[in-house]
């Protein structure tokens, strides 16, 4: 009986001791971008980003393998450099941003491919629809900030999903609106 209380005791620290390594690392919103592209009618891109967003960076290992993300974004901040676009696509027609407010995702696994390059897994929740998704990741650094002497590191995030899997303009043809939805994103995070 003894053994086991030791058994069970030394688990318990280890646990511990692993869960207390973790670091936080936070997005730096003046160096950070998050957006999407489209194909509109076929023959051009178009892009926009999100200007109010959060992320967050738990991670205990210095390459970032064990990591977990948490990221979101307010369907109301949509911006794609012109007002009345972005009031549409605020509209029930697209995004309905009145009713379904935020775009989450919060990662299942983060594993590397080769040097810089990983692979993200998770849950996004976008448009009142929650489907797995895998996204290509490259990160530089990290490296220390020359003047906040804090640890700082860069992600670029690239993925697809499809706008018909979240229910997202349905009766929109493919050949007015592309049916890919390209997801972007640039980030600094900074270690707390």
């Amino acid at each position: 009986m003894k053994k086991i209380a030791i058994l069970a005791a030394t688990v318990l620290s280890l646990s511990y001791s692993t869960a207390s390594l973790a670091q936080t690392w936070s997005v730096d919103k003046a160096h950070s971008r998050f957006g999407f592209g489209v194909t509109h009618l076929s023959i051009s891109e178009i892009d926009g980003n999100f200007k109010n967003f959060e992320a967050t960076i738990n991670a205990s290992k210095p390459d970032f393998s064990d990591a977990t993300f948490d990221i979101s974004a307010e369907m109301a901040s949509i911006n794609t450099d012109i007002e009345q676009r972005d009031a549409h696509l605020k509209s029930p027609d697209f995004l309905d941003a009145e009713k379904y407010p935020t775009l989450t995702f919060k990662s299942t696994s983060f594993k590397k491919v080769s040097g810089k390059n990983y692979k993200l897994t998770g849950n996004l929740t976008l448009h009142g629809v929650t489907k797995p998704v895998t996204i290509d990741v490259v990160i530089n650094g990290p490296i220390t900030h020359p003047q906040s002497q804090k640890s700082v590191a860069g992600f670029k995030f690239t993925g697809k999903i499809k706008r018909s899997d979240f229910g997202i303009a349905t009766a929109m043809p493919a050949s007015a609106l592309g049916e890919e939805l390209l997801l972007m994103g640039n980030a600094e995070f900074a270690k707390n």
